[in-house]
Formats: structure tokens, C-alpha cells, sequence
């Protein structure tokens, strides 16, 4: 069993380990927010509108450890997430009556406005991969949904699938009020306590937030309508440069975006790589280069 749950060789190791991640997380929020169950199940169960930096950080630290933790670290953090969502309720405003949170259908969009922000903004951004590489990793993303409560089968396993599930999708999604509410939000937050100190600098934060906003789909921005068009290719040297510039930072640097415990979690995926044989000497982001990767001829008993 690898030292990790997607080992270096994997696609998800390339596309996670990117920091174009950062502007996929937001995009990704901005996306599942279009649901309105899913969007309701959001706004009525949790401290989004105190602690957004939180809530993206709680998701860093899954994605992280569903993609660099081991099996077991997994496996336990997957339940205690699967128990949440099956003690929780939405009320859904069309119907009024009370649903459970943890129906496939709300997983799945979920997971797939995730995975597919995460894919798509990595590419335009301009991480290489082939379209046989793009399916790869949906199709790695399927082992990842069963963590959540879904089958592998239920999520979507290659682009073409994506595209198809998400324009059938499509008819069901619109932007309520809370949908509106959050992608402003997401543009313009509200500091939690924590991060009071950094106030003065907030304007500096709209630029990242618009860019979340302009690298979503255009049926998407279309329906918002929350900011005027820019030409796609702006928007794709801006995605560019912010990747170059992210990607220039040391990975320790990188790693204080994280809450201590996806850090501590980082750090025991570098011992246990470099114990089996991987050369860790540019940390987790290095293993990316295959002459990184231990020569398994030489680990194989003659």
C-alpha cells in the first residue's frame, strides 16, 4: 500500500499539489452555491458568513488529506464527515418541508462543481496535462467521492462525462438569494476575529475574489451577473500570472495557508515518502518530477 492515498505518480498529485487550487476552492463555492438545496444546506448549517477562511480551510484539509494523508488518517476523517451530514437537515423554501443533507444528489453536484473547478481552472491556468490525463484524474476523483457517502460509479469519470452531467444539471440550478449573497461575499468577506488584523488590507483581496468569480464557467457568470465581462483571454493571462506567482513561493512558505493540523499532516507525507524512497529534497511539490520517484526495479528482490 502507497505512503499516501494518491501517490506521487497519480494525476491528483499534479493538479492538488498546484496553486492555481486556491482560486478552484472559491470557484468551486461560487459553482456548488447555484444549487439551491445545496446552497441552502450551506447557509442554515454552518458559520460560512463568520468564518469563510474556516470553511475553506476545512476543505483544504480534506482535500489534503483525501489526497496526502494515509488511509487510515482517511478513513477517520471520512466518517466523522459522513456522521455530520447524515444529522443534518435542509429546509428547502420551495417545498418547506425539512430533507436530509446527505442525499446523493446534493453530494454528487457537490463533488462535481468541486473537482471540476479544481481540473479546470489548473488547466487554463496552464498546468500541463493531456486530455487522457484530465480523465484520469475524474476518474481518480470517483474513489475520492465514496469518503463523502457516494458511490464511485454515482460521479462522473471523465471530462466528457462532466460536461454532460453538468449542462443536465443545468435546468435545476438558480441563483436564490443566498446564492447571490455568497459570491459577494466571496468577493468582499467579512475578516473573522482571527484575521481581524489584516482588515486594512482587504481591497487587496477583490482581485482574488473577482478572478475566482471570472474563472467560472460562462452560463455561470451569465447567471449572476454580479460584475461586467472581461475578454477570456484577460482572464486567462490573470489566471497564468497568479499561478507563476504562487507556484514561485517555497512550500514551507505555502504550507502557513493551512490550518496547523493539514501542515503537521503535509509534514508526516514527506517522512514517510522520503522513507520509501522518494527524494523529498523539494518537498511535496518536487515529487511532481518522476526522476524524484524511487527506481522500483531496484526495490523489486531479484
Amino acid at each position: 500500500m502507497p505512503a499516501t492515498v494518491q501517490p506521487p505518480e497519480s494525476v491528483t498529485w499534479r493538479v492538488h499539489l498546484d496553486r492555481t487550487m486556491w482560486i478552484g476552492g472559491v470557484r468551486g463555492l461560487m459553482l456548488q452555491a447555484l444549487h439551491p438545496m445545496a446552497m441552502w444546506g450551506v447557509w442554515q448549517n454552518s458559520n460560512f458568513q463568520e468564518d469563510p477562511f474556516g470553511r475553506l480551510q476545512r476543505t483544504a484539509d480534506f482535500v489534503g488529506v483525501s489526497t496526502f494523508g494515509t488511509h487510515e488518517e482517511i478513513d477517520e476523517l471520512a466518517y466523522r464527515v459522513r456522521q455530520i451530514h447524515r444529522s443534518l437537515r435542509i429546509l428547502n423554501h420551495d417545498t418547506g418541508r425539512r430533507e436530509r443533507l446527505d442525499q446523493p444528489e446534493f453530494l454528487r453536484w457537490v463533488h462535481c462543481a468541486e473537482v471540476s473547478s479544481y481540473l479546470d481552472v489548473a488547466r487554463r491556468a496552464g498546468l500541463p496535462l493531456t486530455p487522457a490525463m484530465a480523465d484520469r484524474y475524474l476518474d481518480e476523483q470517483r474513489h475520492t467521492a465514496t469518503y463523502v457517502g457516494l458511490h464511485a460509479e454515482d460521479v462522473p469519470g471523465s471530462v466528457a462525462e462532466m460536461e454532460a452531467y453538468l449542462a443536465e444539471t443545468r435546468p435545476r440550478l438558480r441563483v436564490t438569494e443566498e446564492a447571490a449573497a455568497t459570491v459577494r461575499f466571496l468577493m468582499w468577506p467579512t475578516m473573522p476575529e482571527n484575521l481581524r488584523f489584516l482588515a486594512p488590507g482587504k481591497p487587496g483581496y477583490f482581485p482574488f475574489g473577482a478572478l475566482c468569480y471570472y474563472s467560472l464557467p460562462d452560463w455561470a457568470r451569465e447567471m449572476y451577473g454580479a460584475l461586467p465581462e472581461l475578454p477570456r483571454p484577460v482572464v486567462t493571462a490573470a489566471l497564468r500570472s497568479f499561478r507563476l506567482t504562487m507556484n514561485s513561493l517555497p512550500e514551507r512558505v505555502h504550507d502557513y495557508a493551512f490550518a496547523k493540523n493539514t501542515r503537521d499532516m503535509l509534514e508526516r507525507a514527506r517522512q514517510r515518502l522520503g522513507a520509501e524512497g522518494y527524494d523529498v529534497g523539494k518537498g511535496l511539490y518536487g515529487l511532481r518530477d518522476p526522476r524524484r520517484w524511487p527506481d522500483r526495479r531496484a526495490l523489486t528482490p531479484a
